[in-house]
């Protein structure tokens, strides 16, 4: 090896000190006979011939040395026993929580409001007594998720009902009776996807950037796997790449579009998917629509023509009309929930993005306050993160770690 670099250093000088030495007789204007400037170039050609025979010869030694510390090291590792195997992976799955599916998502999206409550309720949960202290400060935690002052007072009162009742001393006794409570607030009716078992028209509203048109593809996703034959119709022809994003959707969903070029009228999107839902036994059209404030008259007036057009071809679809919050935005989704159902009738909520706030009570305070259910919660990006809302589910991805170990 020593003898290798120390060539390889030689020719590297030689190269350097005979372009060196050429260098400067063409700065000082010497002009080189013919044999004079061969023997130059000989020179340079020999060297750089030599370099690189050098540095071949190098890179081999280094592969091999290498190569053969690459054995050494596995050699030297011991051999794997019976002691040092793993402990039995059902135990570990014992020990693990017993989460599958979309719970499992939901659980892990919900992180941030559980965050917000967890710390708090558990101090309160662990104090002495039930007095009017302990209802100020879990007042003051639920308003702090969002959950709204109006709905946080109905579920205080409840709780209160439900202590004097069960003559319940301990605070760590509450819980449960809490969490009881918030399940009563979020009860979704019995027929509230009814829509599912007849032919259906479904029309998505809401502001612009909640995510309307991501919110359509994954419910197209989820019915067709129920078996259901959906249908998209891209009647949101004014922002750029909409209809691109909602064809990437259908694909990945597996159902049809129909779509027409950017600026077309969307009554005309709605007439064609209509006609072609009807002609085509669907099971559920779903109609994306564009982002629209309940102020601004035109787009409003846009809105009310698309419902006439199906009123008009399609009366015996059954309808319903739902409204997409951003759950980010906490009480403001609120706001914007009461101002569409003022102007349209709003049969369900669908509430995105709960994976990214810790916010996400808000769906309990939009529930309580509208009286409007909740059908509909995203926590995630992929197609199956998109699910059927379920108040059980929700309020124990909520607050399960309450109780138990502080969450990591």
């Amino acid at each position: 090896m020593f003898f290798w670099k120390k060539k390889k250093k030689n020719a590297e000088e030689l190269e350097e000190t005979s372009a060196e030495a050429l260098e400067e007789s063409l700065e000082e204007g010497v002009e080189f006979p013919d044999e004079a400037e061969t023997d130059a170039g000989t020179v340079i050609d020999a060297a750089e011939e030599f370099a690189s025979e050098a540095r071949e010869a190098s890179e081999t030694d280094e592969t091999d040395l290498s190569d053969e510390a690459e054995e050494s090291e596995e050699s030297d590792e011991p051999e794997e026993s019976e002691e040092d195997e793993p402990a039995d992976d059902e135990e570990s799955a014992e020990k693990a929580p017993k989460k599958k599916g979309f719970f499992a998502r939901l659980f892990a999206g919900m992180s941030k409001t559980r965050s917000s409550l967890a710390s708090g309720l558990r101090s309160l949960f662990r104090g002495s007594k039930i007095d009017e202290d302990f209802y100020e400060e879990l007042e003051e935690i639920l308003i702090m998720a969002d959950i709204g002052v109006s709905t946080t007072g109905a579920i205080l009162d409840g709780l209160r009902e439900k202590v004097k009742e069960q003559h319940i001393k301990e605070p760590a006794e509450c819980q449960q009776l809490l969490m009881d409570t918030i399940k009563e607030q979020m009860a979704v009716p019995d027929d509230a996807y009814e829509f599912e078992n007849q032919p259906s028209v479904i029309m998505m509203v809401g502001v612009n950037g909640v995510g309307k048109t991501t919110t359509a593809g994954k419910i197209a996703g989820s019915l067709k796997a129920e078996g259901k034959r959906v249908m998209l119709a891209a009647a949101d022809t004014f922002r750029a790449a909409a209809t691109e994003q909602l064809t990437e959707w259908s694909h990945r969903a597996g159902c049809e579009i129909i779509s027409a070029k950017e600026g077309a009228d969307p009554a005309a999107v709605v007439f064609d998917a209509v006609t072609a839902a009807k002609a085509r036994k669907v099971d559920v059209l779903i109609c994306d629509t564009a982002g629209r404030l309940h102020n601004k008259k035109n787009l409003m007036e846009e809105l009310g023509k698309m419902n006439r057009v199906i009123d008009r071809e399609y009366p015996q679809a059954h309808r319903e009309t739902f409204v997409v919050l951003d759950g980010t935005t906490g009480q403001n989704a609120l706001v914007q929930a009461r101002e569409f159902n003022e102007i349209a009738d709003i049969t369900g909520i669908v509430i995105t993005k709960l994976d990214g706030t810790a916010k996400g009570g808000i769906a309990i305070a939009i529930q309580k306050e509208l009286g409007i259910p909740v059908k509909y919660i995203g926590v995630g990006e992929k197609l199956e993160d998109m699910q059927k809302f379920d108040p059980d589910s929700f309020v124990e991805a909520l607050f399960e770690p309450v109780g138990g170990e502080d969450e990591n």
